[in-house]
């Protein structure tokens, strides 16, 4: 199957998965009458369930995958191991100690020039950046990938312990239920706001990523050799690590803490497309685009009436047993 039918498929699962997200719920609705209600056309309950519910949470799903599948596949170019993930550079971590942070102290919004602003956001995006920051700081000049992993493993393992240390000392249970319900992962209080916010950023990060991915199809050659070929690893790096604190710090702003889609979606796009990194990461955006919507929708699915399936634990059921697959694979090669 040429490569061409490959990518049209991949597309149309990602129409797909946002039809079926528009179409399913508590609610059922036909097929044919999604795109006339997202142009206000058809029922009014219709409509209001598609445009004020479902879009945004399907945007916002699409937006997220895409982010998440993209920085996956760019840290397993740049680290050429298969089994780094996103959460490897500590982003997810330092952006959830950032909004369980605002959480604690109960302020989740700051009126500024007449604005509003939600301050578990915009403290998850605080929290990201500054993750990028102690990353680039520790890793100092050391140009290589094994360097940044470490500052990664190091200043993540320290986000999540003051993370735990917060919940330790929660002034009341509905706070540290709060904060515990925020880090499993859901988008079910999405809005367009929120999307258009996480898109941007997003938008940002995934150019940030795709240019670095010429280079890293350079770097597969190894450090010495593109370094010969007029490859400055400073940029590659710089490129790598702003663009995945942009993609997934926005991502755990809007959503909470969404893993594992960043370690498998790469791996699935290598078998069918290869390993090019320059074409697996759009690629993987694709393909994490299209998972997440798809496993939103089963979470939407499995919930009961006073029973919430959260995003986070979902994929995380999906994630745990293919990396632990792909461990069991590495250890025997």
């Amino acid at each position: 199957m040429s490569n061409g039918i490959k990518l049209g498929a991949l597309i149309l699962l990602c129409i797909c998965a946002a039809l079926a997200s528009l179409s399913i719920g508590a609610l059922s609705i036909p097929f044919a009458d999604i795109v006339p209600a997202l142009f206000g056309i058809g029922e009014a309950n219709h409509i209001t369930i598609v445009q004020d519910l479902r879009a945004p949470r399907t945007a916002l799903a699409l937006i997220i995958g895409a982010g998440l599948g993209a920085s996956g596949a760019a840290l397993q170019g740049y680290t050429r191991n298969a089994l780094a993930d996103p959460g490897i550079l500590g982003f997810s971590a330092t952006a959830a100690f950032g909004a369980v942070l605002a959480l604690y102290f109960g302020v989740r919004t700051w009126r500024v020039f007449g604005f509003n602003i939600d301050m578990v956001t915009a403290a998850a995006l605080m929290g990201a950046g500054l993750g990028a920051l102690l990353i680039l700081a520790v890793a100092g000049r050391r140009q290589g990938a094994t360097t940044l992993i470490l500052a990664g493993v190091g200043v993540g393992a320290l986000a999540t312990a003051l993370t735990g240390l917060l919940m330790n000392f929660a002034p009341n249970p509905w706070a540290l239920s709060e904060i515990v319900y925020w880090l499993m992962g859901s988008l079910r209080n999405a809005s367009y706001d929120g999307a258009i916010l996480c898109g941007a950023l997003t938008i940002i990060g995934l150019g940030l990523l795709f240019l670095a991915g010429p280079n890293l199809r350079t770097l597969s050659l190894g450090e010495d050799t593109a370094r010969s070929l007029g490859v400055s690893l400073v940029r590659v790096r710089l490129l790598l690590v702003t663009g995945t604190a942009l993609c997934v710090g926005s991502g755990v702003a809007a959503a909470g803490a969404i893993g594992f889609i960043g370690l498998f979606i790469p791996h699935i796009i290598r078998a069918l497309f290869g390993s090019d990194p320059a074409r697996l990461i759009p690629l993987s955006a694709l393909g994490g685009a299209g998972f997440l919507v798809l496993a939103d929708t089963c979470a939407r699915m499995l919930s009961g009436q006073g029973t919430q399936i959260y995003l986070g634990i979902l994929t995380a059921l999906i994630g745990a047993p293919f990396f632990i697959w792909l461990a069991l694979r590495e250890s025997r090669s």
